[in-house]
């Protein structure tokens, strides 16, 4: 718990030090104007989750492909109309995105309790952070951060490879469609033959024309809790896509690879801090 309380933190204070001069933003507001907030979006996730365990990997990756278009404000959850063609239904994110109705659940009990106070991309990061905190395991040690720390790395700009090795790491939680993996494990030779075995018998190949909305887990070794299984799962050539498997292939990031499959300390640090980073892209901030 201490790493989501710790992830949370980081994220607040980020918005604070960069717009607190055009917005006067503060890490109490929401204490003040909404005090059941993250007892209101913890709730309602845990009883999503509880439903369905891959809602908590769906709810994180739908802030992932909110954030990598220009900022985390929310804008993936916008329906497309006559005059207006957003991001919903681009072409990564048709039919693959989920857990909308989940986010438009959380804004209703949200409004029930304090109308018109919290925005809907403040809702999605909170899910998000409570989607990783229900799924983390939490007899594994939190990461430590100190406020120092934190100020330094929000002056911090663009993402460099090894904070995309560790947002990878969200891989850790969710499943995939076989047409996501059906190319490598057909096709690719660095995954383990018996792995490839395993998954082709619920993925057919291209020419049977079947099975492409069938499931199979990112992480091999700990599908439904938020550790560093699918690191460990790739040193063993058994990452379910290509571009998962890509993170230890001979290349620059072996080492991290190795590092994150052996500490989920450092995993966990470094996810966080990549998290704050990814929250940086673009963000939009006073009368704009």
């Amino acid at each position: 718990m201490a790493f989501i309380i710790c992830l949370f933190i980081k994220i607040t204070l980020f918005s604070v030090f960069t717009c607190s001069a055009n917005a006067q933003l503060s890490p109490f507001y929401y204490s003040r104007t909404c005090p059941n907030l993250q007892f209101i979006v913890t709730n309602t996730m845990r009883q999503a989750i509880s439903k369905e365990p891959r809602m908590g990997a769906s709810i994180l990756r739908l802030l992932f492909h909110d954030c990598f278009v220009n900022g985390c404000d929310a804008s993936v959850l916008l329906d497309d109309t006559t005059t207006f063609t957003g991001e919903k239904n681009a072409f990564p994110n048709i039919n693959s995105l989920r857990g909308f109705e989940v986010i438009d659940t959380i804004k209703s009990n949200v409004e029930a309790s304090c109308s018109g106070i919290v925005s809907c991309a403040d809702i999605l990061a909170l899910a998000a952070r409570s989607a990783v905190f229900l799924v983390t395991n939490t007899n594994l040690p939190p990461p430590t951060a100190n406020l120092s720390t934190l100020i330094s790395m929000f002056a911090t700009q663009g993402l460099n490879a090894r904070d995309m090795t560790a947002l990878s790491g969200a891989h850790t939680i969710g499943q995939a469609r076989c047409t996501t993996f059906r190319d490598h494990i057909y096709n690719d030779t660095n995954i383990n033959p018996t792995f490839a075995t395993t998954r082709k018998a619920t993925c057919p190949g291209p020419s049977s024309g079947t099975g492409d909305d069938n499931l199979a887990p990112l992480d091999v070794v700990t599908a439904n809790r938020f550790d560093n299984g699918y690191f460990q799962g790739l040193l063993t050539r058994r990452g379910l896509l290509h571009s998962d498997q890509e993170l230890f292939n001979g290349g620059s990031q072996d080492g991290l690879t190795r590092v994150y499959s052996f500490s989920y300390v450092a995993f966990a640090n470094d996810f966080a801090n990549a998290m704050i980073k990814m929250g940086n892209i673009s963000p939009l901030t006073g009368l704009n």
